[in-house]
Parts: C-alpha cells; structure tokens; sequence
C-alpha cells in the first residue's frame, strides 16, 4: 500500500470478541490513493490484515440526502468506530452518516445525519441503554456552544439534546454517565491549550479537565481512567502523548 503521510492511516479501531478490525481513512482517489480506498480492515493475528468493506464504493454508491458542495470529500472522512452485537458501526462526518458492517463486508446505513440536522459534521458515536448516541464537531469557524448529542432512534429519527458543546472529537459512556472530549473550546480555528473534557451527570454538564491541546480521540482503560490522545494534529511526528485523566 502505498503512503502519504497526514493523509492514509488508522483513525479508529474496534474488537468482536478476540477479532480486532481497523477503520482505515484518508483512502480513495479524491486523497491520491486510487488502488487504497477507505475500508474496514481485518487484522490477522500475525498483523497482517485483509480488506473486508470498501467504504468509498459504498459512498459513491449511496449518497446522502444533503451533501455540502462546498465542503465534499468524494471518498469522505471517516473517523470513528464501535462495535455493538456482534456488528461494526462507523461513522463518517462529511457526508453525515453512520453506517452498520457486519464481520463478513456487508455494508448498510443506519442514518443519514445529513437528511435532518444538515452539515452538523459528525465525528463520534456510543451505545447507552438502547440507542446510538452521536456528537458532531460543526464546521469552522468555530462557534463556541454549536455541538450536540445526537439521538439515534429506531424509527430512522435523530433528535438532538442541545447540550453547548464545542467541537467534540470523542465520546464514551462510563456508570450511565456521558464523557466529551472538546478539541477546542476558543472561538475562530483550533486553537492549542482549549481543549477539555466535560461530563453529562443527570443533565447537568460539567468540565473535569481542561489545558489540553488538540486531542483527538478518548477512551476508557481498565482502571477506569479516561485516556486522551493530546497533540491529535498539528505538532511533529510522533509528539502526540497519551494522556490519564482521574474522573473525580
């Protein structure tokens, strides 16, 4: 495969059991990749990997309801992905969808973010109870206050809790409780030192951390401690540190 650094990589990935997968973006022809597409890959034990869905045939053949003409990546921009019974869903944000993959390829839409809220840009999706939560990180300039959680209901409707939130680029769940990790809070462009994360406890919305720089993803660790990747984007190579963060 050939490589373009900053363009083709891994943005996420997401266990079946013992079967870890890879949501590979920055593929496809409109990145300079005509024989790499944007695709689930399927990582061998030995690290060697097999391509199980091709993700940008699956955009080209189905577009969504409203596309933005004058912010389009034909090949589109994936960034997020879990993995909930025994399927993969992965979400795309310049087109605004989250589709459903299944282990052997088979690709379908779980919805068109697009259809009902526009160019809202989603990036990041969870499960909680029995729905599909999705938080979006808006277009630039940034408008402080203009992110929300997304509701993705059964009948094909997503309403929105309009919660401020600001330009979050990652999501998890931990004892009922929501977590976003805001990239930046500042107004205008991604500004460094801004970023934070806050928490949704009974619809009350707080910050737990703040003076981060550019983070782009978060998880939670076994110890039950969330763990940010700080200097997500525009620092050198291999700059970006892992950070702990104690939920109080």
């Amino acid at each position: 495969m050939e490589a373009c650094p900053g363009v083709l990589g891994v943005a996420d990935v997401a266990f079946i059991g013992n079967q870890l997968y890879a949501l590979l973006t920055g593929g496809g022809c409109s990145h300079g990749h005509p024989n790499a597409p944007n695709a689930i890959l399927k990582v061998k034990a030995d690290g060697s990997w097999k391509r199980i869905a091709n993700l940008s045939d699956f955009l080209h053949l189905h577009p969504v309801k409203n596309p933005n003409p004058a912010d389009f990546e034909p090949d589109g921009s994936w960034y997020g992905m879990i993995a909930f019974g025994g399927n993969l869903y992965a979400i795309e944000p310049n087109h605004g969808e989250v589709d459903s993959i299944t282990p052997q390829g088979i690709v379908t839409r779980l919805v068109d973010v697009s259809e009902t809220q526009g160019h809202v840009v989603p990036t990041v999706l969870v499960r909680k109870d029995d729905a599909f939560f999705v938080s979006n990180l808006n277009t630039f300039p940034i408008a402080p206050g203009s992110s929300h959680l997304y509701t993705v209901t059964n009948v094909g409707g997503i309403p929105s809790v309009r919660l401020r939130l600001t330009a979050v680029l990652g999501i998890v769940v931990k004892d009922n409780d929501f977590y976003f990790l805001e990239m930046s809070t500042a107004a205008g462009f991604p500004t460094p030192g801004t970023g934070d994360v806050k928490r949704l406890r009974a619809g009350i919305l707080q910050t737990i951390a703040t003076g981060l720089s550019l983070p782009t993803g978060m998880t939670v660790g076994p110890d039950g401690a969330l763990y940010v990747l700080n200097f997500g984007f525009g620092f050198p190579p291999g700059a970006g540190p892992v950070v702990r963060i104690t939920i109080p």
